[in-house]
């Protein structure tokens, strides 16, 4: 297995994100985590890049693997809507997208699910978007 490409993706997915003017106009930013410099999260909707589990799928002559992960979506605004307007563009900027990684190959890239919540002050909803990647490597 090589969890190697798990950098590259997750490079591919924020350039992904970043270059969707509809969504980058929507949200306060796109991060890997939300800036800790006054250690207040932004004001308003923004995304952030979250957890994932990596799977081999290597063969004996063959280097690849699975990896889930998430893209949530936080909002302080009340009700759903913004979060779910946010999140629907972020579904539909990544699923079945040709993504080009420095290392390796996305081989597929799809929606698995989704788990909108409601979250204490001054995050009052978060969508966690959950994408399954399959990736390769080549050839061992």
């Amino acid at each position: 297995m090589s969890y190697a490409m798990s950098a590259a993706l997750q490079e591919a997915v924020f350039t992904n994100l970043s270059g969707n003017g509809a969504l980058v106009a929507l949200v306060a930013g796109i991060y890997d985590a939300p800036p800790a410099g006054d250690s207040t999260p932004p004001i308003g909707t923004y995304i952030t890049l979250g957890d994932e589990v990596a799977k081999d799928r290597s063969s004996a002559g063959h280097s690849g693997c699975t990896l889930d992960f998430e893209v949530n979506v936080h909002s302080d605004f009340a009700g759903y809507s913004a979060a779910k307007e946010v999140a629907g563009l972020v579904v539909d900027s990544l699923d079945w997208a040709d993504l080009t990684l420095s290392r390796g190959a996305l081989v597929n890239l799809k929606f698995l699910k989704s788990r909108a919540r409601r979250g204490a002050a001054p995050e009052t909803r978060r969508i966690a978007l959950v994408f399954r990647a399959i990736l390769d490597d080549g050839t061992i």
